[in-house]
């Protein structure tokens, strides 16, 4: 069941781990996606605008929860590069502990203060109720997000992407029913959308587990590599805490973006919240090609096939340019039928401003498509610290648009706060990640000269 990616082609093996990746973070998408279009659709465009008024927040703490899992994972796939089994069973016994610990800790600390955290953000009175019992059952169901994302980064991290996927859509269906039940039957409203959710991740997060146990002998500490060490611990917090801090730091500029944005009222709020979902869900394939180049590059790491990274780098950016390009051309020519999907039609200006979105945010693909890529290249070399760079000067980016263009200019800044993130964190990626590549070859040329010395 396991993926050697450091022998063929890079084209062909990344395009083989992709693929599968794609479709799990589709099929993870959908849970949000069937949540917003329900709630739309039959609670209205408060409801709507509610849900997303916690789109930033949710990010800034769900993100951390998915970068510290994706972190652990590349100690584990440039173990398994090496061929170290004994090594990679450690780090999975310590990883499960940390993410224990991290959930429990996570889940208290974000929801119990979550909905001051609302009133911070000047979430408009009408929505405020509808955003904290929709947030707040997200935050609790923390733990349900950890045992699935660090589930299914184990088995990638051996180069299975495919079984991951076919949990979650079994899993999507699962939440396809629930939402119907949760909020048509019971009448629970936006909090039944959320239960679908948590209950939904935690039920493909427990069919990882069970076939993680029956097929993956290799994912299975013994004896003493349950035992939490601090080597190992301080390896994945090194790794895995920078990774969900980009994240974090990343949403915080969203998170203060969103309160000039709740500035603009509820119609805006809707807008974008219609917008950005299509967005994440159309922007899912340079998650992939990230989440690919970092299991490729820890992978050839471990290796020692050091030269192979430019190689996988270039196939994911020329295959992130090309979709790019077919993105901006749906969303000119679709954009408004597609923000239907979460819409009412008689809302004419609502349609047309989140086409505008769209539009304006799928311009600039191509940067975007580079931060996602470079930043998991450089995460998967190891030097995760590096990346929250590229997070701070996202932050900077949002931050700026929030502060001074929305004021001036009003909607159209606030779509256009995200291209200015990501071209700021393209002017640090894109060398840094050269450097660092010509960093590791070089240190592993002068390991083998050392190790030829008499």
């Amino acid at each position: 069941m396991t993926k050697n990616l450091t022998e063929g082609k890079p084209l062909q093996l990344i395009l083989g781990f992709a693929v599968p990746v794609l479709l799990s973070l589709l099929f993870q998408q959908f849970y949000s996606l069937v949540d917003t279009m329900i709630v739309g659709k039959t609670l209205g465009s408060d409801a709507l605008a509610a849900v997303g008024s916690t789109g930033s927040l949710n990010f800034m703490v769900i993100g951390f929860c998915s970068g510290v899992c994706a972190g652990f994972a590349i100690p584990m796939a440039q173990s398994f590069g090496a061929g170290d089994e004994d090594l990679l069973k450690r780090y999975i016994g310590s990883s499960t502990w940390l993410c224990i610990l991290f959930s429990v800790v996570m889940a208290v600390a974000t929801a119990l203060p979550c909905k001051f955290i609302l009133q911070v953000m000047d979430t408009p009175p009408e929505i405020l109720e509808d955003a904290y019992s929709y947030i707040v059952i997200i935050f609790w169901g923390i733990p349900a997000t950890y045992l699935y994302n660090i589930l299914s980064c184990m088995i990638r991290s051996v180069g299975d992407s495919k079984t991951p996927v076919i949990f979650l859509a079994l899993a999507s269906l699962l939440n396809i029913g629930l939402d119907f039940v949760c909020i048509l039957t019971f009448g629970m409203g936006i909090a039944g959308a959320a239960w679908a959710t948590v209950i939904s991740q935690g039920v493909s997060g427990a069919l990882c587990l069970i076939y993680l146990k029956k097929k993956f002998p290799i994912l299975q500490p013994k004896g003493s590599q349950w035992r939490l060490t601090l080597r190992q611990a301080g390896k994945l917090c090194g790794i895995g805490i920078p990774m969900g801090l980009q994240y974090s730091v990343t949403a915080l500029g969203s998170l203060i973006l969103q309160i000039f944005i709740n500035g603009l009222g509820t119609a805006a709020i809707a807008a974008i919240t219609a917008g950005s979902k299509l967005s994440i869900m159309f922007t899912c394939p340079f998650d992939a090609l990230g989440s690919t180049i970092a299991t490729y590059a820890g992978q050839n790491i471990g290796a020692g096939k050091i030269h192979r990274i430019r190689d996988g780098l270039h196939c994911c950016i020329i295959l992130g340019s090309v979709y790019s390009l077919i993105a901006l051309a749906v969303f000119w020519v679709a954009g408004g039928s597609l923000s239907l999907l979460f819409l009412d039609s008689a809302d004419a200006l609502l349609v047309e401003n989140s086409r505008l979105f769209l539009i304006l945010n799928a311009i600039f693909y191509i940067p975007l498509a580079a931060v996602i890529i470079y930043r998991f290249c450089i995460q998967g070399m190891g030097f995760s610290q590096m990346a929250i760079c590229a997070g701070a000067l996202e932050m900077v980016g949002r931050t700026a648009m929030g502060m001074f263009a929305i004021p001036v200019f009003g909607y159209a800044a606030a779509c256009l706060a995200g291209p200015v993130a990501w071209i700021l964190a393209d002017c640090f990626l894109v060398p840094a990640c050269y450097h660092y590549i010509k960093k590791v070859a070089a240190e592993h040329q002068a390991a083998l000269e050392q190790h030829q010395l008499p």
